[in-house]
């Protein structure tokens, strides 16, 4: 009887965690679309944390969006302040430094060309694209897990989505094959409604920088901590230019590579500078990937990184290993 009586505890237990009420996988979807997918325009804020190795970085993130392709993304570390922007208008798309007055502009189709834990639209189309999809009932919340497809980092492979009884998405964690979380999006408000300026998507013309931080001389070169197999620094040259430094590392051997990091200038007006590559956001900055180089500045520095024989993600791991000073633990 006992034995009897616990096969249906843990019967009815399984159904707890895994049963979803009224909701399957089809449905929570057909919802969701008709919840989300034909939104005129929408803000939302939250939270994103990332983790590289040991280091936690995080970002307070403000999004806006309005029908015709126009995307606003603000996200500011929480440690020091350093603010970044992601624009897309009819013009093309930006990724914005306001305290350098400096702005990287693509031709791209971001965010249309991978995964994206803070936009809406994205999380959709997850959800859509993933035919095998699971559903969980979890207390008062659902929890759906689909595939993700981060094209510049394929070491994201699944997301859990946790959405309250109205279907409002409260959570994302995103995890690599062996289960662990590397980034998470607590979402804190989200404006199905908003109303926007006509100038609010358009480039501004200056931004503020009275107090950004900068520096002509540097004091310590930092080495990347990862370097491939065979491969080593060869010659080393700080040269000066234009109110500041810059130093060339020249690496020879099986992946040969070049890493340039010079002190970043803040420019009287906003800068643009035209770029071939994909906004890419790693560890505490958003940069530039390219097929065979990383551009992205941190902490007063800029940073070149560029090898003819190593692809993004290698060259991401050493990018990773240069930024070894965490922001926020």
């Amino acid at each position: 009887m006992r034995k009897k009586l616990f096969g249906i505890f843990i019967i009815l237990l399984l159904f707890t965690l895994t049963g979803c009420g009224k909701y399957t996988p089809g449905k929570i979807t057909r919802d969701l679309e008709k919840k989300i997918g034909n939104l005129k325009a929408y803000r939302l804020s939250g939270v994103l944390e990332i983790t590289n190795n040991d280091d936690v970085y995080n970002y307070d993130v403000d999004v806006s969006y309005k029908t015709n392709d126009k995307y606003k993304v603000v996200l500011k570390n929480k440690a020091n302040k350093h603010e970044q922007i992601i624009l897309k208008n009819d013009d093309g798309v930006y990724v914005l430094t306001p305290a350098l007055n400096k702005s990287f502009k693509f031709q791209s189709d971001w965010p249309y060309n991978t995964s994206q834990i803070y936009l809406l639209e994205a999380i959709l189309d997850d959800i859509k694209g993933d035919k095998k999809k699971k559903l969980f009932k979890e207390k008062k919340q659902y929890v759906l897990q689909t595939k993700v497809n981060y094209t510049n980092n394929k070491k994201l492979v699944k997301q859990n989505i946790f959405l309250d009884k109205h279907l409002n998405i409260k959570k994302i964690d995103v995890f690599d094959k062996n289960e662990v979380p590397l980034m998470q999006m607590t979402f804190k408000r989200i404006d199905y409604s908003p109303t926007f300026k006509d100038s609010y998507f358009k480039l501004p013309k200056a931004f503020n920088t009275k107090k950004a931080k900068t520096t002509s001389k540097i004091e310590d070169v930092i080495y990347p901590l990862v370097i491939p197999a065979n491969t080593k620094l060869v010659s080393e040259e700080k040269i000066d230019k234009t109110n500041g430094e810059r130093v060339l590392m020249t690496f020879e051997g099986d992946k040969p590579f070049l890493l340039v990091e010079e002190t970043a200038n803040v420019e009287d007006e906003l800068t643009v500078i035209p770029t071939y590559g994909e906004p890419y956001m790693f560890a505490d900055t958003i940069g530039v990937m390219a097929d065979n180089s990383l551009t992205w500045n941190s902490s007063g520095m800029e940073y070149y990184l560029v090898s003819d024989v190593m692809g993004k993600e290698e060259l991401l791991e050493i990018a990773k290993s240069i930024n070894v000073i965490p922001t926020m633990k």
